[in-house]
This record gives structure tokens, sequence and C-alpha cells, in this order.
């Protein structure tokens, strides 16, 4: 009983969670409506629908968890024709015409049934809701994975949605009268109807592009201090043993069960290039280990500050049964060049098993949208962890030791675990950024991505044209001399041009490369002097440099204070590209 009340009330906190922010718009939208009609039937149908899709989807193989994603997808068109019928009363006539008739006759015939709409809402949202996972449902969600299907698991789920369901409802009993004082005199009538439907349909954009997500993953320290903090202090205060007699049978001579949950079951590292360091690897081959995945890419700032960690972890639990695997997928073209990525690996010092994903194949089996992105696959073929960006290397370490003590015999289960809180060497480009100083973001130099270069005439891609420079202002860059601006990157054609760029960080990087073969000379100056101790490590305090392979290169280490400052780089040989800045 315990725990189907600790779930109840953890579905209350989660409106305070930012995964309720993408269903809002649609449940507000039925706030004028009687209860008895609009909010009602339609958090009854949103707690009924999320409670089957999300036991659907932990209970049952992966073709359930198609079915659900299949079932996200229709609900969401739902909801965006739903939406823009409110942006547009034509576009609603036109759809609902022939249904207008049968509709009415319903009505008159069963006046009582007018909910019914609210509540295939309610289904919609439901639906779209449903991947939203707090400490307290991932538990849910790992012990039906585990234990399979059951009326148990179904009625915790329910039990979590019925509570968020009454706190969206006081929610909007609480905030009736301030939204009834907003639509009379800011959004009366046509207003007000077209405001909702921007709003319902800016969220099914948001959900279906993975804006949300992305954002959401973006904001970490919101996560850490909203319903999912109150959630894990609910599971300590309230679960030592419900976990154990619900769920996992974590006792005495019990082998261990994780409450970590199942993401998915059906990782695989099929359809890489080639593999590099080991042959080819597939999670069946590693059943009865436990492995790290890695999505990376060489050039890429924030992968580079996370490596030191990854190499770190495998030499550290390879003897416990932990594979490393890091699946390089190039954000540029250079990037898929077999010999490059091996280079790369030599100066990296990595010596695990690496496959090229230039197809991006096993990046879609994973459903990944990040560099880096690390996932935790048990020693069963189950994902069970994830991480998104850098950061959270005490949480990824916890799930490893998790996991590893779960894939050991039951003697080796009750093993002290080593120290879980490597710290290693972060020095050079390895070094976590400054984010209390950072205000630049990356900025892309091809014209594909780029959009912040400043020049005094017009850019005349795909040729070589002479440019004059702009005046910069705080994140944008320009060129002077004989360039060629191409869609990944800009080119020098001559020795003498220049690249100057206005940022502010403690670090600027660039990602450089050559033309031709051979190291190609640069000088570099801040604010119009040499370096000095501000240098980065591929540039000395007199600002001289060299392009010597097609990598990213630390221009700038600002020591002491960090201000806005301008960069410009002078190519003393012909041929030199430019693909991207990151700071840190």
């Amino acid at each position: 009983m315990a725990l189907y009340l600790v779930a109840f009330a953890a579905g209350v906190l989660s409106v305070l969670s930012p995964c309720i922010l993408p269903v809002l718009p649609f449940v507000f939208a039925r706030q004028g409506q009687p209860s008895r009609h609009g909010s009602l039937p339609l958090l009854i149908g949103m707690a009924l629908a999320f409670a089957a899709a999300a036991s659907l989807a932990a209970a049952a193989g992966a073709w359930a968890v198609q079915l659900s994603q299949w079932g996200r997808g229709l609900a969401l068109l739902g909801l965006g024709v739903f939406a823009a019928s409110l942006l547009f009363p034509g576009l609603a006539a036109w759809w609902s015409r022939p249904l207008v008739q049968i509709g009415e006759k319903l009505a008159a015939q069963h006046p009582q049934q007018r909910w019914l709409h609210s509540a295939l809402l309610g289904v919609a949202t439901g639906l779209i809701w449903s991947p939203c996972a707090g400490p307290v449902l991932g538990l849910l969600l790992s012990g039906a994975a585990l234990a399979g299907p059951g009326t148990a698991t179904s009625l915790l789920l329910l039990s979590y949605a019925a509570g968020a369901g009454l706190a969206l409802w006081a929610a909007l009993r609480i905030s009736a009268g301030t939204m009834a004082r907003l639509r009379s005199h800011w959004l009366p009538g046509e207003r007000g109807r077209r405001a909702a439907g921007a709003a319902m349909l800016a969220a099914v954009l948001a959900v279906a592009t993975g804006l949300d997500s992305r954002l959401l993953a973006q904001s970490g320290a919101l996560n850490g201090l909203g319903s999912n903090g109150l959630e894990s202090s609910l599971l300590q205060a309230a679960m030592p043993s419900a976990q154990a007699v619900e769920f996992a049978g974590n006792h005495p001579g019990a082998p261990y069960t994780s409450p970590l949950p199942v993401e998915s079951t059906r990782p695989s590292l099929d359809g890489g290039t080639q593999w590099l360091n080991a042959e080819p690897q597939s999670i069946p081959a590693l059943r009865g280990k436990v492995v790290l995945v890695n999505f990376w890419t060489y050039s890429c700032v924030n992968c580079l500050r996370t490596l030191p960690y990854i190499n770190a972890w495998a030499q550290k639990y390879a003897d416990r049964g932990l594979v490393v695997v890091g699946v390089h997928a190039p954000e540029f073209a250079f990037e898929k060049d077999r010999s490059n990525v091996e280079k790369a690996l030599q100066q990296l010092k990595i010596s695990y098993p690496v496959v090229q994903d230039n197809g991006f194949r096993i990046w879609r089996a994973f459903n990944n949208q990040y560099w880096p992105a690390l996932y935790m696959v048990d020693a069963q073929g189950r994902v069970r962890h994830h991480q998104f960006g850098e950061g959270g290397y005490a949480a990824t370490e916890r799930a490893l030791n998790e996991l590893l003590r779960e894939a050991q015999a039951p003697s080796a289960a009750t093993a002290p675990a080593p120290n879980a809180n490597t710290v290693p060497d972060t020095g050079g480009l390895g070094m976590a950024a400054d984010t209390a100083s950072l205000r630049s973001p990356e900025l892309y130099l091809g014209y594909d991505k780029g959009g912040s270069l400043r020049l005094a005439g017009r850019p005349a891609p795909d040729k070589p044209a002479d440019y004059q420079p702009a005046a910069l202002r705080l994140n944008t860059w320009t060129l002077q001399g004989n360039w060629t601006l191409k869609p990944e990157f800009v080119q020098a054609n001559n020795a003498g041009g220049r690249l100057a760029l206005r940022f502010e960080a403690r670090d600027a990087n660039l990602v450089l490369g050559a033309a031709g073969s051979g190291p190609l000379r640069f000088r570099l100056t801040i604010d119009g002097q040499p370096p000095g101790i501000h240098h980065g490590s591929d540039v000395d305090a007199q600002g001289y440099g060299q392009v010597d392979a097609t990598r990213l290169y630390q221009l700038v280490r600002q020591q002491g204070p960090v201000k806005e400052r301008t960069v410009e780089i002078e190519f003393l040989d012909a041929g030199a590209q430019g693909y991207a800045f990151t700071f840190g």
C-alpha cells in the first residue's frame, strides 16, 4: 500500500517537473468549459491513456514500444489539427463539415455525451505525456519490465497518473479566476481562441521535433531542484522495504537487482562503417557484460571534455566486466576519413573499441540526438541509463556500479565496490567549461549553418572572392582577404588571409584543416596584442601555431577574470580551412 501512496504523491509532484510543460497548453485549452464537460473528462482520459501506454511499453516487448510511438505520432497529428482549427476557423469548418450532421444528431439524442470530445483530447495528451519519467516512475517501469505484466503494475502507473491529474485539476481551479480575467480583458473571443491555438500548435511542434527534450536536457538545474529531488526524497524516506517486496526481491541470498529503469530493449551496434581497435562488436555477443556506449566525434569540444572520464572508467572497471564502445558519428565530412579518426584515437589515447558510424545507422538505432551521449547497456542487453551532453559524471558512475553489481554473482554482489568518484586529469581541452563566464555559443563558419558573419559587402558562396571586414559585435566573426565560402567551412586562398571573432568565454577553440599537405602556419592576436599568458595549448605566447591535422585547436585560455575579447588569426600560408568556433 505504501508504494501506491508514494506513486500517487510522485504524480502530484510531477506538475513541478519540466516534462509536464509540453502538455499544459492542451489542458488549459479546455478550462473555459464546465468541469464535467471540459477539464474533468480531459484529465481522466489523460490519466488512463498514460497508464495504458506506460504499462504496454514497460511490460511487453519491443513491438509494444514501436506501437506506442505510432500512437504518440497519431496523437500529435490529431492535436495539431485541433490547434490549427482554433487558429483558422475555415479549416475547422472544412474538415468537420461531413461530421457536423452526425454530431448534431448524437448531441440531440445523447446530450450527456458532450464530455466525449474532452476525453478524447485527454487520451491524445496522455499519449504524448507518457515518456515523462521521474525517479518514482522509473522504478515502476523498471519493476514492470523485470517482473512482467500484471495488475499491480498497471494500478501503480494509474496511481501515478491520478496524482498528476489531481494536481492539474487543482491548478486549473486555482487559476480559474485569473484565466477568466485574462480572457475578458486581454484575450476576449476570437483573440483568446487564436492564442490557445497558437500555444497548442507550438507545444505540438516542440514535442514532434524533440525541441522539448533538448531544452529540458539542457536545464539540469531545473530538473535537479524540481520534482525529481522531491521524488528521490520520497523513495529514500518511504520505500526502503516496499521496493524490495514489490519488485526486485533484493533479500539476503537473492541476486541484486538495480532499480534503474529499462529505457530500451533494442540497442544495436550493427550497421557501422568500420571498427577500429577491435573486431566488430555486437550487443548479443557482449551479453553478461555491462556496455557503456559513447556517441562522440573527435572535433567536438563537448565530447573531448567527456573523454577523460570515459577513459578512466574503461581502465578502472575493466576487471569488473565493463566494456566501453565508442560510436564515432561525424559532424563534418573530414571526420568520416578513417585515417583522421585513427590519428585522433592515438592522440587521445583511446584503446577501447570504436566504430565509425558514418551512415548514422547506430545513431538511429539508439534514437540518439546528441554529441556526446552515453548509454549504459546491462548484462541482458537493455539500455538502463543515459547521459546527454557534458556533466553528470558522478550519477553516471553510480549507475555503472549499479549495473556491474547487478551483473555479478550473488556472492560478488555483496563485495564492496571501489570508490565511485573518479576524478581524472582534465587539463587542456579536457577541462570543463567555465559556465559562469560563458557568453558565446558554438559558431559555424560554413554557410549551411553559419549566420553570424559580418562583411563590408555581400558574400559570394562557393567561389573565390575578396572580402573586407565589418565592425564586430559579440558572437560575430569576419573575414579579410581572398576566401571561398563552402557549406561546411571557409578557405583562405592566399597567404595573409585573416579571420577575426568577438567572443566572451574563458576558452576559444577553432576546428581547422588544410586544403593541401604539410603544416600551415598562423599567428594569433588578442585585442591586437600577442596572447601572452592567455594563449591556448595550440598557440605559443607570441601567438604562433600551425595546422598539422584537421582537428580542434585551442586558441585562447584566459587567465584571471574573463572579459569580452577580439581574437584575430592571420594565416601565413594559403589553404587553411576553418569549420567552427567552440568555447568553454
